[in-house]
C-alpha cells in the first residue's frame, strides 16, 4: 500500500543485484511511495545481476559506477541530475564485499592488500559517495542519505571476519561526514543496522543459516525481512525524519537491546 512518502523526491540505489536484494527491495518500495530512482552498481556486478528487469519495473535508468573511482561517481551524480532535471533527494550506499571472506582467510591470518580494498570498497566508498555530491552540490537541503551496516561493528561474531571493520568504518564516516554535510545542507546522513538476512552476500557469510536461526529466537519480534528494511528506508528518505542524523539505527527486531530469551535458554538446556 502506498502512503505517497516519497512523491517528488529523486534518489540513487547503490547496490540492488538481485531479488534477494534489500537495495532491489528499496527501489520498489521507494517507486510504490512515488519517487524517481536511478540505479547503479559496479559493472561486474552489472553483468552478473539482474538489474535490467528492476530498471523496467521501477522505469529507471541505469548507470555503472565503480565506488573506488571518483571520475566514475563524478559521472553518475552529474547524469543523475540531467536525468532528473536536478539535485537529488535521497541516496542508499548498500555496498559490501570482502576479499579475505571470498578467499576463505579468517580473521587472524587476512591478507592486508585484500583489507585494504574491502575498506575501500565497503567502507570509504561512502566517503567518496558523498564527498562527489559534496563538491558537486548534488544534494538538496534536508537530503537524506542512508548505508547499510550490521551489529558486527559493536560486537564480535568470528565468522564475520574484516566485515566488522569495514561496517565500524562505514559508521564513523556517517558520524562525521553527517557533521559536516548537516552544517551545510541539512543532509542527513545515517546507518541502518539490518537483521541478518538472506540476501546473495549475507549466505556467502560462514555459518550463516545457523546464525540466522540463532538470530532469530534472540529476537523478541523474530528477524527483520528485507522488506520491512525497505519500508524503514522509506521513511528514513522522507520528510518525517528530518531530524534524524549521524545515528546507527537498529533494525533488527529487537535483538540488539537482548541479553537472552527463553526460548535461547530452553533450546540450551534440552
Amino acid at each position: 500500500m502506498s502512503n505517497a512518502l516519497l512523491k517528488g523526491k529523486k534518489g540513487i540505489i547503490f547496490g540492488a543485484l538481485d531479488e534477494k536484494s534489500i537495495a532491489w527491495k528499496t527501489a520498489l518500495k521507494c517507486h510504490e511511495e512515488g519517487a524517481q530512482i536511478v540505479l547503479t552498481n559496479a559493472p561486474v556486478a552489472l553483468r552478473m545481476g539482474e538489474i535490467n528487469k528492476l530498471a523496467e519495473a521501477v522505469k529507471a535508468p541505469v548507470i555503472g559506477a565503480d565506488v573506488t573511482n571518483m571520475d566514475d561517481l563524478k559521472k553518475l551524480f552529474e547524469e543523475s541530475m540531467k536525468h532528473f532535471g536536478g539535485k537529488i533527494d535521497f541516496v542508499l550506499h548498500s555496498i559490501g564485499m570482502s576479499l579475505n571472506m571470498r578467499k576463505g582467510k579468517s580473521y587472524t591470518e587476512i591478507d592486508y592488500g585484500f583489507n585494504q580494498k574491502t575498506l575501500d570498497i565497503s567502507a570509504m566508498s561512502l566517503h567518496r559517495v558523498l564527498r562527489t555530491a559534496w563538491d558537486l552540490d548534488a544534494l538538496n537541503e534536508w537530503a537524506s542519505v542512508v548505508a547499510l551496516t550490521y551489529i558486527a561493528a559493536q560486537r564480535v561474531f568470528p565468522d564475520y571476519n574484516e566485515m566488522a571493520d569495514a561496517k565500524s568504518l562505514l559508521e564513523s564516516v556517517t558520524r562525521s561526514f553527517g557533521y559536516h554535510y548537516a552544517l551545510k545542507k541539512k543532509v542527513r546522513v545515517n546507518t541502518i543496522s539490518q537483521s541478518p538476512t538472506r540476501t546473495t552476500a549475507g549466505s556467502g557469510v560462514k555459518g550463516f543459516d545457523g546464525f540466522i536461526t540463532y538470530a532469530e529466537k534472540m529476537s523478541p519480534l523474530g528477524n527483520a525481512s528485507s522488506e520491512d528494511c525497505a519500508n524503514y528506508i522509506a521513511v528514513m528518505f522522507s520528510d518525517y525524519t528530518r531530524m534524524v542524523t549521524m545515528q546507527n539505527l537498529f533494525h533488527d527486531g529487537g535483538f540488539s537491546y537482548t541479553g537472552v530469551t527463553a526460548e535461547v535458554i530452553n533450546q540450551m538446556e534440552k
